[in-house]
């Protein structure tokens, strides 16, 4: 796991030096990549969405493309297409930009549902299939969306199905007036994000990948991330909880968790830390529930804030 902590902070490090202030937020991100899963970025405008993708992307040595998402793109625009060729006569598939290993689907909330159901294959199975033929996308395989949850002229919200395609959900929020004015210095003379470059190759990512999988999770801690996530499914201010995908997303990003912060096994702790970013997107708050200004994240922390955290039993304690 000590490789797996230092390959974490290599690229923390070079991402801060875009990002200031964003630790957390970049700790997730890294939590969702090592777990192999999908990142889904909701903010407002202007708090650097965009700008963390790109980093992410500049840290490690893979392939990035970037769709600008909007009511008028097509599905062929992000798998790609067959062309006729008239020198050969024949149709030739030239793939679209769903083919990089980092994919940032920015504004993901503006392409038609037709179109957003163009990347459901490709977050789940890592495939795409056109004209046919499936085509296997090259590893580490990752997709960034964004979201602006403020304007929704002009959107189509994403359903459930795909929400639930996203490991983690989070927010990064405004700036302190001192983190501002330290991202004014680094913007002074030029953008830091024009001199970033990688510091971990994409075997070293795939490397940290296979560890991730082999963090120990003790029963105990095994079993108290199944309540909470049991907890969900029957909550009274919900009409739709936690499904089986979740409790293995909740187990996975645990499990990474612990080994970025150099441990080969899971604490609840870990559990805690992730569980508002894996759960908030796959819950349905009742109707009547919103209207009382009932959130998914308040009932997630009241969750949190009941289930007994698992320790050890009295007789192993004095053993």
């Amino acid at each position: 796991m000590a490789e797996v902590a230092t390959t974490a902070k290599r690229i923390i490090g070079n991402v801060e030096n875009v990002i200031v202030g964003k630790r957390s937020q970049i700790v997730l991100s890294l939590v969702s990549w090592f777990c192999e899963g999908h990142i889904l970025l909701e903010d407002v405008p202007g708090v650097a969405k965009t700008m963390l993708a790109r980093a992410l992307s500049a840290s490690v040595g893979c392939s990035f493309k970037r769709i600008q998402c909007t009511p008028d793109l097509l599905p062929t625009d992000v798998t790609g297409a067959s062309v006729f060729n008239p020198k050969t006569t024949e149709f030739e598939f030239r793939p679209g930009p769903i083919f990089a290993q980092i994919v940032l689907a920015d504004e993901i909330n503006r392409a038609t549902p037709r179109t957003q159901s163009a990347l459901l294959e490709a977050m789940a199975e890592g495939r795409v299939s056109v004209d046919g033929i499936t085509h296997t996308l090259e590893k580490p395989f990752l997709v960034i969306g964004t979201q602006n949850p403020v304007d929704h002229e002009g959107t189509f919200p994403l359903p459930e199905a795909q929400l639930d395609r996203f490991l983690v959900r989070f927010s990064l929020g405004y700036p302190s007036m001192d983190q501002e004015l330290k991202m004014l210095d680094m913007l002074e003379r030029g953008h830091p994000l024009d001199k970033l470059g990688p510091v971990v190759s994409a075997a070293e990512l795939l490397a940290c990948q296979q560890a991730v999988r082999e963090v120990h999770v003790d029963e105990k801690v095994r079993r108290y991330l199944m309540q909470i996530v049991h907890e969900t499914r029957s909550h009274d201010e919900l009409s739709l909880g936690g499904s089986p995908r979740a409790s293995i997303a909740l187990f996975r990003t645990s499990q990474a968790m612990a080994a970025i912060l150099g441990r080969n096994f899971v604490l609840p702790d870990d559990v805690k830390r992730v569980a508002p970013a894996v759960l908030t997107h796959r819950l349905i708050v009742r109707p009547e529930s919103r209207l009382r200004k009932v959130t998914s994240a308040s009932i997630v922390d009241e969750i949190l804030g009941e289930v007994p955290v698992p320790t050890l039993a009295a007789e192993a304690r004095v053993s």
